[in-house]
């Protein structure tokens, strides 16, 4: 017979320790509330919960109250800093959570949490009962034999490690029960016990298992022959018994719950499920919160399985006020997916399901090849401009009809795109999250239907024909409830301007450009590749040359052995070999650089050079990147399969990529049309400086004048690495760098840089004067705003954690500018599409990286192109200050830049 299981958790030292690893991966609700401890720390109960299946749990927390220990020391735990705001933040959701999971909560005034956890763990193993505390704290090691085991929860990206009586003797070096004699001469900087002076950890654990205890260590005093030690000791008496007082943890303290008190009971679901909406913890609902059978059965969801229902579906919907459309494919390539089936909703809760392809088809449903006469006889319907359509992520279901013969027409609301306007920063667009989170309904996973893990996942058409109604309809229809929601919202708060204008006409430029591709010449990168390999086998000969040892390159592990222990230099961060580590060593010995140009051409080589070629169509024989409009905060567009915004241009190795980029035909060249210095003309714009705006309107190098405006010479003087500065400068103030980044990127002293920024806003006062008024106005409204009326909250601009608050301020000066350039290129694309339709032409708008638009255009419209291109680009927006592009023609994107 198994014995029972007591699960008892340090809920102060989890909550601490979830704060802390999920510093660096800050979560937020969409309303600004830090929820990332929070979250962390309810994966570690569930994990219990559902993975230990404990028989009795409990949780216990430190009472706000002294308690005994600072009365035998004032100083006790004096050095620990006060709890971070952001964690007392979200403390009382923690306790909300640990109710709704029915888990007991133990707090005893007078007493910490390890004399709670101490007293229930020993009595609990008198009855029997294997207890696992959950915590890492040292102290409480004291506890564990063959009952009593230490459960040290993997919060982040570690491991749950269960500790025993080995365990401690490995970690310490003593039994547990010596834990208290070890820190008593060890002492503990946490929970400031001062210990032994001069002593630490590996000495104490020699003394303790030699004497066995800080008594007969002291009894036997004399014995210790090393003088020096002995007089520590003797001088350390006092702190030494009175450390051990502090460490050893009591268990007899008087608690009015028992262990039987503490037998698991079942989740309080509503409490529960209601919490993790608010706190829009739609991971972990999604698990735990099953659609019922009840609200399954409400849902009116039909296939249509002959002609006659399916005419009478496209009758049905020439009246209906708006459409929802949803395809269900074989693949999440639109130029490479095949439709399994179509879903319609028209009206909440109700929806029809037309099948093409499904699991056990065996005859055509609708008299001929079904796709071709699905495509029929819904194509004047959807193509109809009078009637409004809607759905999620539309780009991919309209690429994909595209290809068999429907052009999508009137979007009205596209569910994804519109959730993004509204919510900027939110973690997920998914149809699901937002279902949850503005209907309260849960979907039903499409791992019910595919299986989880590539590997055991099947494509939708080997589905049988009952699932694929139910899920696929669904997602048409809580689209289509979704719609009228956002569409309210956008209007309320002024957004409904910058969808309307800017990103619903984008989808179907974005539309256009991933149809269009990007013909790269395979052969090229071919030979470049071998080239590259060439160059990184001499670079590996030279590095062992240097090390004077053959080690590989690419592990950390083995590079930090080389850099640190063997050539003796020194550490800048522990044993860390990231870039910042490289470049700062790279005066003090040549294998740094020599290490950074070996990883920058392997980077080259695997991520673009040998990547590439596996994008190419092979129908098409073009790569056809996915343009995403929702991937960033700011508006900018990002780009995947493959990423071209990070193909690299600062080296001549990684220009040289863009000689592979060339029309596919003869008679064709590309051109490149670039914004010159666009965010720094909408700071002109934006902070009205004359001196900036004057710069501006006169055409002269920006970078230069400010360099010479700086450093009080004439332009004429100004030096390369001077301009270097200057621009450095210039693009920092718009990031929102204070001394302390614009020290880092010049590698120049803290003051030096504040003397720098100081003399920059002397120069150009108005700048200052936009930072301080931008500021200002998101810290009264929480928000900030491009020229186009995009918003971007910054909740975290009143927080009381500095680096928190800092990052909100960047965004806050940034935001505005980089959203105003994503606007204004956005503008662009969507009036040059428009022009070249109107007009008639062949040309091809194929990329948009940053600030630039790149174009395949036939020789003979060479001249009309670039006269439409520079006119729109130009005159997207209208600012204070000129807008300049710069136009060119090659016949690779190479010579065209």
């Amino acid at each position: 017979m198994n014995k029972e299981r007591l699960f008892i958790v340090d809920g102060s030292a989890l909550a601490y320790r979830c704060h802390f690893a999920m510093m660096k991966n800050r979560l937020t609700t969409s309303k600004g509330m830090p929820t990332g401890a929070t979250y962390a720390f309810l994966n570690s109960l569930l994990k219990i919960i559902y993975e230990e299946k404990p028989d009795y749990i409990g949780i216990v927390f430190d009472a706000p109250e002294k308690t005994f220990r600072h009365e035998l020391f004032e100083e006790y735990k004096a050095t620990r800093e006060a709890m971070p705001d952001e964690l007392v933040a979200q403390l009382p959701k923690m306790f909300e959570l640990v109710e709704a999971l029915e888990i007991p909560v133990i707090i005893k005034p007078g007493y910490e949490a390890d004399d709670v956890i101490g007293t229930i763990a020993k009595k609990a193993a008198s009855q029997g009962i294997t207890v696992y505390m959950v915590t890492g704290d040292k102290d409480l090691m004291q506890f564990i034999d063959e009952n009593i085991l230490m459960y040290k929860p993997g919060v982040g990206q570690k491991e749950t490690e269960i500790i025993d009586v080995e365990g401690v003797k490995k970690k310490w070096n003593v039994l547990p029960e010596k834990i208290p004699d070890l820190l008593a001469l060890a002492g503990d900087t946490i929970d400031n016990i001062p210990g032994v002076k001069g002593i630490g950890p590996v000495k104490a654990s020699s003394l303790i298992n030699e004497f066995g205890n800080i008594e007969e260590l002291y009894k036997n005093i004399e014995k210790i022959d090393n003088e020096k030690l002995k007089n520590l000791l003797i001088s350390g008496r006092d702190d030494a018994f009175k450390s051990k007082q502090l460490t050893k943890i009591k268990i007899d303290i008087p608690l009015e719950i028992d262990v039987k008190d503490l037998k698991h009971k079942q989740i309080n679901e509503g409490k529960f499920i209601k919490l993790l909406e608010e706190l829009e913890f739609y991971s972990i609902l999604k698990s735990f919160k099953k659609p019922s059978e009840e609200i399954r059965e409400k849902k009116d969801y039909k296939a249509v399985m002959n002609l006659e229902d399916l005419k009478e579906l496209t009758e049905r919907m020439k009246t209906a006020e708006l459409i929802s459309v949803d395809l269900e494919t074989t693949s999440l390539k639109p130029l490479e997916a095949e439709i399994v089936g179509i879903a319609i909703s028209i009206e909440p809760n109700k929806g029809y399901y037309i099948p093409i392809r499904y699991k056990g088809k065996k005859e055509n449903l609708f008299n001929g090849n079904d796709l071709l006469v699905v495509i029929k006889e819904l194509k004047s319907v959807l193509e109809d401009e009078r009637i409004k359509k809607c759905g999620h992520n539309l780009k991919y279901d309209m690429l994909v009809l595209k290809r068999a013969g429907i052009e999508l027409k009137r979007i009205d609301i596209d569910t994804m795109i519109a959730a993004w306007i509204l919510q900027p920063d939110a973690h997920s667009y998914k149809i699901d999250n937002l279902s949850q989170q503005y209907l309260h309904y849960t979907m039903q996973p499409i791992e019910e239907l595919i299986g989880r893990g590539k590997k055991n996942q099947i494509t939708m058409d080997k589905v049988e024909l009952d699932k694929l109604v139910f899920y696929s309809v669904e997602d048409a229809d809580i689209s289509l409830q979704l719609a009228p929601i956002f569409k309210k919202q956008m209007k309320e708060n002024n957004t409904w301007d910058v969808y309307e204008r800017i990103e619903l006409p984008m989808i179907y430029v974005l539309v256009e450009m991933e149809k269009n591709g990007v013909y790269v010449d395979i052969d090229f990168l071919n030979e470049m590749s071998n080239e590259i390999s060439k160059k990184i086998d001499s670079l590996a000969f030279r590095i062992y040359d240097i090390a004077g040892i053959e080690f590989n390159i690419n592990s950390p592990k083995q590079l930090s052995e080389i850099l640190f222990n063997r050539l003796g230099l020194p550490k800048v961060r522990g044993n860390s070999t990231d870039v910042k580590v490289l470049e700062k060593l790279k005066s003090q010995h040549p294998l740094p650089e020599l290490i950074l140009d070996y990883r920058g051409l392997v980077k080259l080589k695997t991520t673009y050079l040998d990547a590439l070629k596996q994008y190419v169509n092979n129908e098409t024989g073009r790569i056809h990147s996915s343009f995403n409009q929702t991937g960033t905060s700011t508006g900018r567009l990002s780009s995947s399969d493959p990423n071209f915004q990070n193909i690299p241009i600062k080296t001549d190795l990684g220009k040289e990529i863009r000689k592979a980029f060339r029309p596919q035909y003869d008679g064709w060249k590309m051109l490149s049309a670039d914004y010159s210095q666009i965010e720094l003309r909408i700071m002109a714009h934006l902070s009205e400086d004359k001196e900036l705006m004057s710069s501006f309107e006169k055409g002269v190098d920006i970078h230069t004048r400010t360099a010479a405006l700086v450093f009080g010479i004439g332009e004429k003087n100004v030096l390369p690495e001077m301009r270097r500065v200057a621009k450095i400068v210039n693009f920092g103030i718009m990031y929102g760098a204070g001394p302390f980044r614009m020290s880092e990127e010049l590698n120049i002293p803290q003051d030096e840089a504040k003397k720098l920024i100081d003399q920059y806003f002397k120069t150009y006062p108005g700048i200052n004067k936009y930072i301080v008024k931008t500021l200002e106005e998101a810290e009264k409204n929480l928000y900030v705003k491009t020229l186009s009326g995009r918003i971007r909250y910054v909740h975290d601009i009143k927080s009381d954690n500095y680096h928190i608050r800092e990052a909100a301020k960047r965004v806050a000066i940034n935001t505005p500018i980089q959203g105003t350039a994503a606007d204004i290129i956005k503008i662009a694309m969507i009036n040059i599409s428009n022009r070249f339709k109107k007009e008639g032409l062949r040309a091809k708008m194929i990329l948009q990286i940053h600030d630039e638009l790149l174009f395949e255009v036939p020789d003979n419209e060479l001249e009309k192109v670039k006269e439409i291109v520079k006119f729109e680009m130009e005159n997207a927006i209208e600012l204070k200050v000129p807008i300049k592009v710069d136009i060119g023609v090659g016949n690779s994107w190479y010579e065209a830049h």
